[in-house]
């Protein structure tokens, strides 16, 4: 059993968790996450605006439950009072990005541009031109989007050329050597 769950989940103000038929709710400034539940092994109770994260039976899949559930809830408080943000950079000669709209226009050395589409709860930023700030309150989504964008063009082993995440290391590649002669 995960020993953090066994620690209540302060509910920070402004701030609404309601616990009903197989589901919690939260809401924030950000937007609303409803995250479902199993009934049979866990049961969530709020109380002076701490949130607990109960075992209904002592099992060994309930107690693997209960640390996950306490850490998509606690996910959830976070991302609807803060968010969550997923940095991308992209590297290479004549690689660049612009955002319009709800889509994503990426020229990364294929003949013609890639668009990405993005979903509503995700938004998008450039404070430089190479790089990108994927934000939302949902953390999955965030980092689906991120590692989609990504996927788009992952850094490549010789050069490093391509998309990847803020402070990722790419290990490179040696070349081939130059004529061995014996």
């Amino acid at each position: 059993m995960s020993r953090l769950a066994k620690k209540p989940l302060p509910i920070p103000s402004g701030i609404s968790v309601t616990v009903e038929n197989g589901a919690v709710s939260f809401k924030g400034p950000l937007g609303t996450i409803v995250q479902s539940y199993d009934v049979g092994l866990i049961k969530p109770r709020i109380e002076d605006s701490m949130c607990f994260v109960d075992r209904s039976i002592d099992s060994k899949e309930a107690r693997a439950k209960q640390g996950l559930y306490w850490a998509l809830f606690r996910n959830a408080l976070t991302g609807v009072s803060i968010g969550f943000v997923k940095k991308l950079e992209i590297q290479g000669i004549g690689y660049r990005w612009e955002v319009k709209g709800k889509e994503l226009h990426c020229s990364v050395g294929f003949s013609h541009p890639v668009i990405f589409k993005f979903p509503e709860e995700v938004m998008l930023e450039q404070p430089a031109a190479n790089q990108i700030h994927v934000k939302g309150f949902d953390k999955q989504v965030v980092g689906q989007v991120a590692a989609n964008i990504r996927f788009i063009k992952p850094p490549e082993p010789y050069k490093g050329k391509g998309i990847r995440y803020q402070n990722e290391v790419v290990r490179l590649k040696e070349g081939k050597s130059s004529g061995k002669k014996k």
